[in-house]
């Protein structure tokens, strides 16, 4: 969330750098809330001190042999006028941060000006695609001739948007699982950590997906507030809710391994064939946390490292930076790699990475003890994916299909596939 000091004092600040995002601030409710709890703690702090001036006053007239039972009648009265104003305090604080809550992060001065993903901005390309000189197969009929991928198998079990993988498509699916940890581990100094799948809602409001974004979870019929994981993001972030970490430990670079549940609401018709867009995927996710100072040079690495894995695998790409019309509710400045799809001659998006800033951690209250002040102060959050495993799978497939049918797997991948070089068509 964002600071209320910076809402109360500088609401037109605030309010020109979410215009980036197309969204009009309200200042006037703003401004409307912060004079009406004004006058409510006034009036409270009035009361208070009226309160403790007459209970005094009880005390000297008890001493005196005085009556007191007209200052006490007025004492009873101050008392029930000072809950009531506590309760509209209260109350006006609740319709702050709800109103608070659903303000999405500022973006970054870099951050370009735009309203959707056709004004996000190019910043590089590695790689020529490939020039096939046969007619090219798209994953799923490529999936089905080498038997390892069955939508229909899929749809019968749960639903649609749902697969089974099998045989040397599934071993290629955990290959790539595990070459991405390995080098994120290895080459790119993060920890491994293993998560719950299901998290409670404080950690799902704590990343920002609630309350605004309920609709896209899977929500556990269950008397508890659970849900399923949108991704591994969620639980690894939430590992420093309400803790105050020493500065020496920093950064904190994690990385997991997990599914990842959407109910992809506002989707329909989008992305139907295939491996784009499902209700259940997995993904290596990259979490870091930063001291302020470092964050921006901390997203740069963290996207070069989602970019190398492409490059191990030698998949064309593409980074662009997200526009102002473009980017998550709670980022800051977002960059999207976009790995490209021979069967459809597009590059389509196959990692997130952004930087939250502040946003995150003062949702979260997950702070660092500063070593020069001694004094707790707010982290800065970044994650990216490293990558989404169904669809990287499904670019290897489509990238390196043959001829005759058969995928060439990339050679970082033949170790964790014993030695294989190649996925061969199923015989019919």
């Amino acid at each position: 969330m964002l600071d209320s000091k910076l809402l109360r004092n500088n609401p037109d600040v605030v309010a020109a750098a979410l215009s980036k995002r197309g969204l009009v601030l309200d200042v006037a409710r703003i401004n409307a809330l912060e004079e009406s709890r004004k006058a409510i703690q006034i009036k409270t702090e009035a009361l208070q001190q009226d309160r403790n001036t007459r209970s005094k006053a009880i005390g000297k007239a008890k001493q005196a042999g005085e009556d007191v039972a007209p200052l006490m009648q007025a004492v009873e009265q101050i008392k029930q006028d000072l809950a009531s104003a506590e309760v509209e305090l209260t109350n006006i604080q609740k319709e702050w941060d709800e109103f608070v809550n659903a303000i999405p992060n500022m973006p970054a001065d870099e951050v370009p000006l735009g309203a959707s993903d056709e004004d996000n901005v190019e910043v590089r390309r590695w790689a020529m695609p490939k020039s096939f000189h046969f007619p090219i197969k798209d994953h799923v009929d490529l999936g089905a001739d080498l038997g390892g991928l069955d939508f229909e198998v899929g749809t019968k079990i749960t639903g649609t948007r749902f697969a089974v993988l099998r045989g040397g498509v599934a071993r290629l699916h955990r290959a790539l699982a595990q070459f991405m940890l390995d080098t994120h581990i290895n080459k790119h100094n993060y920890e491994e950590v293993n998560v719950p799948f299901v998290v409670n809602r404080d950690s799902l409001f704590g990343t920002g997906q609630l309350p605004k974004f309920e609709d896209d979870l899977f929500k556990l019929t269950d008397e508890r507030e659970f849900y399923l994981i949108p991704t591994a993001e969620v639980p690894v972030t939430n590992i420093l809710r309400n803790e105050i970490v020493d500065d020496a430990q920093l950064p904190i670079k994690l990385v997991c391994h997990s599914p990842c549940f959407r109910s992809e609401a506002g989707s329909y018709g989008r992305d139907t064939r295939g491996m784009i867009r499902q209700h259940q995927f997995e993904k290596v996710e990259l979490v870091q946390f930063v001291r302020p100072e470092e964050s921006d040079e901390a997203l740069e690495e963290l996207v070069g490292h989602a970019e190398h894995i492409l490059q191990q695998l030698g998949l064309p790409h593409r980074t662009v930076i997200l526009c102002g019309g473009d980017i998550g509710f709670s980022s800051a400045k977002t960059y999207d790699i976009e790995v490209w799809v021979p069967s459809q001659n597009k590059y389509r998006e196959i990692s997130s990475c952004s930087s939250f800033r502040d946003f995150q951690a003062r949702r979260m209250l997950a702070r660092y003890r500063n070593k020069e002040t001694g004094k707790p102060e707010l982290l800065h959050t970044l994650n990216g994916s490293g990558l989404a495993i169904g669809r990287t799978l499904l670019a290897v497939l489509e990238n390196y299909q043959c001829e005759d049918g058969s995928v060439t797997i990339p050679e970082v991948l033949r170790p964790y596939m014993g030695g294989q070089d190649a996925l061969l068509p199923v015989k019919k």
